[in-house]
């Protein structure tokens, strides 16, 4: 990916944003590799370095919801819960207020 994270003119956006871009990406490159890892598991077991992937994701995932509320009130309606996924995220738009 690179420095073509940005839709926009780099220089013009702040530091928080551009912060935020390069964690969106990270989170894709970890998401990206849970799934090489998980290939590669069905061919020769080693689950250690996907646990890593795993890991990983989830520390960058919650960098980004520490700095986006929003995200972390609907995520809380959807996540780790029972029943229906499609009705948990109507929801999580109810509880953000959208």
């Amino acid at each position: 990916m690179g420095f073509d994270q940005y839709h926009e003119p780099a220089d013009e956006l702040s530091a928080e944003t551009r912060t935020f871009a390069r964690m969106i990406a990270s989170l894709t490159e970890e998401a990206e590799a849970i799934g090489w890892y998980e290939q590669r598991i069905s061919l020769e077991p080693d689950q250690h370095a996907q646990a890593e992937e795993f890991k990983h994701f989830g520390m960058d995932l919650e960098f980004l919801l520490r700095r986006t509320p929003k995200w972390r009130v609907a995520l809380k309606e959807i996540l780790f819960t029972e029943g229906d996924i499609v009705e948990r995220g109507e929801k999580a738009e109810e509880a953000e207020g959208l």
